[in-house]
């Protein structure tokens, strides 16, 4: 089965259930998304965790004579990523389903174009195809929050958009720069293909320019500190559906490009820059702490939350250990799953809040809502990495990289662990203990809220038993991903060229793609 299948499927879908009746797209959509949740496992299931490099690979040149290719593929890096992906979209979808959306045509076909969009960034094998798919992310989120979202929608919508279009645009020059000034220095054809670029030779100062412009787009749209002047705003002004699945999977986008993209394309680069990359992974820890420590809005305690646990994930990747590099995938599947359900939980609270989302409105409905603060409870152990918990052994890994790589930064990064015992714990007891808030209303968790709510606290503790799940699938891919870059520093000391450390592995991976493809 080919990818464009899996990638194209959600926006076909969306366009086919907008043509039922209005008061049966939401079921309709919810139940269709189902389909690419299907696809998904069965590429799963048929993965090679053994094999480095590329499989199920479709390759087209797409625009011939400017050496742009329609290149998809899986490959260690990707390929659970691509199923919480399709998982977190048919949750949100349900979750939709169950509520009067005004305009529901355009509501359901904008969370279709986000979902192609989102598989398209995580497939795509060619630096102009990753580009387009990355910029097309933004269009759905944009009328998400502009038409259904609350509260200042217009001015966060702005913000967000002015933010990552600058960012796109950084990545798109530098995109167009990579492929020109590879083909113009090692006097080849124009081919913006991941395996292309990384084969030849592109000079140091090259290198170092295009990863910035990459790093600035994959930083605004994590978003790090000090990247993250959208995120507030956006994040209080999104339907609960949309901020899941952007916080869930939009933001790992990010992080994906820079294990996919970033590392192995411009290793010298990655080296170089990597104490940059490490000190502002290690501002947006303390920082996102401090505010969650502060702010009495739940929903910000979350997307706090969610910037430090990024913030982590960027410190395990620019460790540039396979024990970090590991750790930071497995995190990214990890948060991704919590942090949605995070979203969820926060909703079925503040509807017994009055709507409100303060936590000086919320308060002692634990004893009246026993499941709904049992899996609140699970949710909120996972988010500080309890032991034992689904978001532990990622958090190990990363601090375990770190600490190989730079000691110190790693000592004060375990600041942020103990400030996320303190604000996920003062958010539970917050909102299920302690007083009774004026306008609460305690009653359990209803059935359309489990539909959310149950599945995401199933794979947590999943994840927890058992995170060999993500860890054996992605061992070959995030050494080879590393590797460049680790050996980047050595070969430029030593005075050596570029493609002395980038060819073995990108000939390898060149070699298995097409081997896959076959």
């Amino acid at each position: 089965m080919s990818l464009s299948i899996l990638i194209w499927l959600p926006l076909v879908l969306a366009l086919l259930a907008t043509q039922l009746p209005a008061r049966h797209i939401g079921r309709a959509s919810a139940l269709l998304s189902l389909i690419p949740l299907a696809i998904a496992i069965d590429f799963m299931a048929r993965f090679k965790p053994s094999v480095s490099g590329l499989q199920f690979v479709t390759d087209k040149l797409w625009i011939s004579s400017l050496g742009i290719h329609y290149k998809l593929g899986i490959n260690g890096l990707n390929v659970a990523l691509i199923l919480l992906t399709t998982v977190l979209f048919s949750i949100s979808l349900a979750w939709s389903s169950q509520r009067e959306i005004s305009r529901p045509r355009q509501y359901y076909f904008h969370f279709g174009l986000a979902q192609s969009a989102v598989l398209g960034a995580f497939t795509a094998q060619d630096l102009i195809l990753f580009v387009a798919f990355f910029d097309l992310m933004l269009i759905p989120f944009y009328f998400l929050v502009g038409s259904w979202g609350s509260g200042e929608r217009v001015r966060a919508t702005i913000k967000m958009v002015i933010y990552t279009a600058v960012g796109s645009f950084l990545m798109l020059a530098a995109a167009i720069a990579a492929g020109i000034l590879v083909a113009h220095q090692n006097g080849t054809p124009l081919n913006f293909s991941f395996s292309a670029i990384a084969h030849l030779r592109l000079s140091y100062t090259d290198q170092d320019w295009i990863f910035l412009g990459f790093a600035a787009a994959f930083l605004v749209k994590m978003p790090l500190t000090p990247f993250h002047g959208w995120l507030a705003d956006a994040y209080k002004s999104m339907p609960i559906p949309a901020v899941a699945v952007f916080s869930g999977v939009v933001s790992k986008v990010a992080a994906y490009g820079f294990l996919q993209v970033a590392l192995p394309l411009f290793p010298h680069a990655a080296h170089h820059f990597q104490m940059l990359m490490l000190l502002i992974a290690l501002l947006s820890i303390l920082w996102a702490t401090a505010m969650a420590f502060t702010t009495r809005d739940a929903r910000l305690v979350i997307a706090y939350s969610s910037v430090a646990q990024m913030g982590f994930i960027v410190l395990g990747i620019f460790s540039l250990k396979a024990t970090g590099g590991q750790g930071a995938l497995l995190q990214m599947l990890n948060h991704g799953v919590v942090t949605a359900a995070a979203f969820f939980v926060l909703a079925a609270v503040a509807a017994r809040a009055g709507g409100s989302e303060s936590m000086d409105d919320m308060g002692g409905i634990a004893f009246r809502a026993p499941v709904l603060a049992t899996f609140f409870l699970i949710v909120t152990f996972a988010n500080l990495a309890m032991p034992g918990s689904s978001n532990f052994i990622g958090e190990f890994m990363i601090l375990l990289g770190a600490f190989s790589s730079h000691m110190w930064i790693a000592i004060v990064a375990t600041l942020g662990v103990v400030g996320a015992a303190f604000y996920a714990l003062r958010l539970f007891i917050g909102a299920m203990h302690n007083r009774v808030g004026g306008r609460v209303q305690s009653f359990e968790l209803n059935r359309i809220e489990a539909l959310a709510i149950a599945p995401l606290v199933l794979i947590i503790l999943a994840l927890a038993l058992y995170p060999q799940f993500g860890l054996s699938k992605s061992q070959a891919s995030v050494r080879a991903a590393l590797a460049p870059a680790t050996l980047g520093g050595s070969y430029a000391a030593a005075g050596k060229p570029h493609r002395v450390y980038t060819h073995t592995a990108a000939a390898a991976s060149a070699s298995t793609s097409n081997s896959a493809s076959r």
